[in-house]
């Protein structure tokens, strides 16, 4: 599945090329479904009340990012 984000880990290193590259390739749908879902992680009842980790913040950043790409050649 393209929005699941629990294969994520702390010791990852976060290739953003490889991420961007994978939102370029979802739908509108699974891209919005991927946004949930790293919202959902970025809220701080999802953490313990502890500030989110910075994997799912870079996440949803380019998940915004990804759609106001596309919006832009809606205009």
């Amino acid at each position: 599945m393209n929005g699941d984000l629990s294969r994520l880990s702390t010791d990852q290193v976060m290739d953003l090329n490889a991420l961007r590259k994978r939102l370029a390739r979802m739908s509108d749908a699974e891209l919005r479904r991927f946004g949930q879902s790293a919202r959902s992680l970025c809220c701080p009842g999802a953490n313990f009340n502890k500030p989110p980790r910075d994997v799912f913040l870079i996440q949803l950043m380019e998940a915004r990012a990804e759609w106001r790409r596309r919006r832009a050649f809606e205009k």
